[in-house]
């Protein structure tokens, strides 16, 4: 899961600090986490990447 990193994150993908919103780092907390409590966190991180996702395809005035 490491190798996966957002366009324009830079040149070293498995770096924390390279991540938006440490993104790694959730990740980590998350894994450490009881099976039930993982997949609850894991849910509700998808339900915030998806809503970021959904929020960057609005049209932009500027």
């Amino acid at each position: 899961m490491q190798n996966q990193a957002a366009a324009g994150d830079g040149d070293r993908p498995d770096d924390a600090s390279a991540t938006p919103d440490g993104l790694l780092s959730q990740l980590e907390v998350i894994e450490e986490q009881p099976l039930a409590a993982r997949a609850e966190a894991y849910a509700q991180l998808h339900e915030e990447l998806s809503a970021r996702l959904d929020g960057a395809d609005a049209p932009r005035h500027g």
